[in-house]
């Protein structure tokens, strides 16, 4: 059932003369002895042998299945070869599965010559076991049942031999380890039963109780056996590339993010540092909301660029050391719908521009921009609302000191229900009153660092 791909080159049988042999080559030579001794032994004991006819035909169709292969990985292929050795195994015995499975493997026979010799007893042996398997079970009583159970065990014996012998040869090969190997053929080897087993079942019962022509009928359930291994891998391979486009539009998204507050920074340093807090503090109120994975991560890239509109506020506004005037206030209150103008703008941000334009809406309608009250205000923007005021009274300015924690959760809860969601508050009471003295400052080191690992979802949540 399994092969290693050409570019898996197995050393030569033997070294120069004088050399010392490869620990593989001296395995292939032991496989060799053992497949020899079990046909002589078969022969011996009179051994039921199929008609040279169909011995013929069922090494054609495995040694075509062989010229079309199935990559699963750098070192594996799979085949299904395994098709007529199972069906010459359950219906004639050890011996024809021999002689299929070394037929199907004529072709190969090229350097390097260990490869071949490896595989093709390891065909044999595997074929040769679960005919062993299959006469056992029948025991001269050829009924449906009894080849059932029997098509089930050869097909099972085929696939863990063949997977014990493959790990064996990728450890001394020194290409893997058996364990790895193993855990890479095992999906296949579960497969193998409830995959070939019915298939080889109708088969046999088809060749002993309706006619011997119907084994022409071999080469349709072979082939779209092969081609649904060639719609799985391609399957798995599509959903592999999927999940590596995923991956680095997370990383171009994060990365822009950063880009935007780091372009903010340059105007206003409190910014940046804020903005990575804030962030955090939202995704864990997220989290503690039970909230899903996608808004979680909507909350932690939203904290980060809320505050992005603040590069479009007039020079000196963002500087001012001092208390804001009326009109500079106003001024101000527009950095959240200067940030919707800019994410906007970018793909895959339209849901994170309408939570950046309502994080400073208020639960009772007096917010801004659009004085949207209650629960039309979006719940990611409530989050937002309550982590941004918690880590602005926090954060010392140049015009007044920070507050203390207990004073800034007392002044969130004083508000909740007028301008904070009070679910939102609670979910936030709940995490700092069991937080470190640096989280509940928005100092703690690991922050920004934080603030520019997470994963994030953006084409999921847009």
């Amino acid at each position: 059932m399994t092969s290693f791909t050409e570019d898996s080159v197995i050393q030569p049988a033997a070294r120069l003369a004088g050399r010392r042999l490869e620990p593989i080559t001296l395995f292939a030579g032991a496989l060799a002895a053992l497949t020899l001794s079990l046909a002589v032994s078969l022969i011996a004991l009179n051994s039921p042998m199929a008609p040279l006819w169909v011995i013929l035909l069922l090494g054609a169709v495995a040694m075509l299945a062989e010229r079309q292969p199935v990559r699963l990985s750098a070192n594996l292929e799979i085949t299904v070869s395994l098709l007529p050795i199972l069906f010459a195994a359950v219906a004639f015995g050890p011996l024809s599965a021999m002689a299929v499975a070394a037929i199907g493997l004529v072709a190969d026979f090229r350097s390097p010559y260990v490869r071949w010799l490896t595989w093709t007893c390891m065909r044999a042996l595997s074929g040769a076991f679960a005919g062993l398997a299959a006469m056992t079970v029948l025991g001269g009583d050829p009924s449906f049942s009894r080849l059932a159970i029997a098509s089930a065990l050869a097909a099972f014996i085929e696939g863990a031999f063949a997977a014990m012998i493959g790990a064996v040869v990728v450890s001394l090969r020194g290409s893997g380890d058996c364990v790895g190997f193993l855990r890479l053929v095992r999906p296949i080897l579960i497969g193998t039963v409830p995959l070939y087993a019915p298939v080889i079942l109708l088969l046999v019962y088809a060749f002993e109780h309706i006619s011997a022509w119907s084994l022409l009928l071999f080469f349709a359930p072979a082939f779209a056996a092969h081609q649904l291994h060639g719609l799985y891998r391609e399957q798995r391979e599509t959903t592999d590339q999927l999940q590596m486009a995923n991956a680095r539009l997370e990383r171009a998204s994060l990365s822009f993010a950063t880009a935007l507050v780091a372009a903010l920074d340059a105007r206003d340093q409190y910014t940046a540092g804020h903005s990575a807090a804030v962030a955090v503090y939202a995704r864990d109120i997220a989290v503690r909301l039970g909230l899903s994975e996608e808004r979680q991560q909507l909350a932690h890239l939203c904290g980060l660029v809320h505050d992005i509109g603040k590069v479009g506020l007039p020079a000196g506004l963002l500087e001012k050391p001092g208390a804001l005037t009326l009109e500079e206030r106003r001024r101000m209150e527009e950095h959240s719908a200067i940030g919707e103008r800019i994410l906007a703008k970018v793909d895959d941000y339209s849901e994170i521009a309408h939570v950046v334009r309502h994080h400073h809406e208020r639960m009772d309608g007096n917010g801004y921009p659009d004085r949207l009250p209650g629960e039309e205000i979006p719940v990611v923007s409530r989050i937002i609302a309550v982590a941004d005021a918690y880590n602005a009274m926090t954060s010392g300015r140049p015009y007044r000191d920070a507050m203390p924690s207990r004073v800034a959760r007392f002044r969130l809860a004083q508000a909740a229900g007028t301008q904070f969601d009070m679910t939102v508050v609670a979910a936030f009471e709940a995490i700092l009153a069991g937080a470190s003295e640096t989280y509940l400052s928005g100092a703690r080191p690991d922050f920004t660092v934080e603030a520019q690992r997470q994963p994030l979802l953006v084409a999921s949540v847009a």
